[in-house]
């Protein structure tokens, strides 16, 4: 588990302009812990990970890999994790803490414990379709788009398992829509 501090990042472009922050926020990480307690932790990692239906279909091995990539950050309340509209690419599984979710500045959801966001923008990079704030002091697993892509592209097997949930789910949508 890290211990981070969060700050925008803005970029300088070559004419020495700046440019809008880059992702929700920049972490500068130290390391909290280093025990025994690492394995208890590294499974009740897997324990979450395994409460994602888009990784409900791996089996051990390739959610271990899938928890390799997955790293634990702490953040202050108040943290904008996600910016409705802004191609971000992070994905978010929340072991401790409280995150608003926000839709065009009005609230429409609260996540807690185990729940996930950002599973679309963990597919396709695109732009966030919500806005997600820290309500508390928050413990999370966060995962990119760029990592979770490159693991696809060297475990074949994750990628036709992550794709049959997808496509189960979407199916489900449509028969739910011809309802």
């Amino acid at each position: 588990m890290q211990s981070c501090s969060t700050a925008a990042r803005v970029t300088s472009d070559a004419d020495g302009g700046t440019r809008r922050p880059q992702g929700p926020f920049e972490l500068t990480c130290t390391p909290v812990y280093d025990s025994p307690m690492d394995a208890q932790r590294q499974d009740h990692k897997l324990e979450l990970l395994r409460g994602v239906p888009l990784f409900a279909g791996l089996d051990p091995k390739a959610l271990e890999a899938i928890g390799k990539i997955a790293e634990e950050r702490e953040v202050d309340a108040g943290t904008a994790l996600t910016h409705e509209g802004r191609h971000e690419g992070y994905f978010f599984v929340i072991v401790s803490g409280t995150v608003r979710i926000e839709r065009g500045g009005q609230t429409i959801n609260t996540m807690r414990d185990g729940d996930f966001l950002g599973e679309i923008a963990l597919l396709d990079g695109g732009p966030r379709t919500a806005t997600a704030v820290a309500e508390t002091a928050c413990r999370l697993l966060v995962m990119t788009y760029q990592r979770f892509q490159r693991l696809l592209d060297t475990a074949p097997e994750i990628r036709t398992a992550v794709m049959a949930e997808v496509g189960q789910r979407l199916r489900l949508l449509d028969a739910d829509s011809a309802h």
